[in-house]
């Protein structure tokens, strides 16, 4: 079930419209969709910040225009100010419910390594699904893996209606020797060449 979020009807479409919107606790933004025109909207940046926080970015939204009109939107993009952390605009598209999308998920890792320290070089995925069946995160079991261990996209159980796009070649995981390991067979091998040498 998706999550219903106020919006307002923008009219006046200025920069200093738009300043008095953000002053007074509203971000502005813009719905669009396939055969739709472009819509201008504000909404209340604490409700939209706690729907992000709590719902995440791929989250399906009920977005309720001014009491009368209920549309089905996805985030397409936020912007943030830099120097304060505010948002200062958001997009929204309409989502078809039956078309399968190209959206970025999250990937956690669960469980420590045996031994060794645990690598991870992706925190993201490429996840083709329909947004209800978008999962909120992807998580992979890293626990009992020994040093020299690797977990791959192809590894990983796909647990719902969503495809993986990322080459199953690509590792998502690794477990490495520790420093003071690493130092000295780093060690040895200077000296086993120390020793060809002479």
């Amino acid at each position: 079930m998706s999550v219903s979020l106020k919006a307002s009807k923008r009219e006046i479409l200025t920069k200093s419209q738009n300043k008095i919107l953000r002053e007074n606790g509203q971000v502005p933004g813009i719905v669009y969709g396939k055969e739709k025109d472009p819509q201008t909207i504000s909404v209340d940046e604490v409700e939209l910040i706690k729907v992000i926080r709590s719902e995440g970015r791929n989250a399906v939204l009920s977005l309720d225009i001014d009491s009368g009109d209920k549309v089905d939107v996805m985030f397409h993009e936020y912007q943030v100010n830099p120097l304060k952390g505010e948002l200062i605009h958001v997009d929204f598209y309409m989502a078809d419910m039956s078309q399968a999308i190209d959206v970025t998920v999250p990937l956690r890792l669960e469980g420590e390594p045996k031994q060794g320290i645990l690598q991870q070089p992706l925190f993201e995925l490429q996840v083709r699904a329909k947004p209800n069946d978008i999962p909120e995160e992807i998580t992979v079991d890293a626990s009992g893996l020994e040093i020299g261990d690797t977990i791959t996209v192809s590894n990983i159980p796909v647990s719902g209606d969503f495809e993986l796009l990322e080459d199953p070649e690509t590792t998502v995981a690794s477990v490495l020797a520790p420093d003071n390991e690493v130092s000295e067979e780093h060690a040895e091998e200077v000296e086993a060449q120390e020793s060809d040498e002479e």
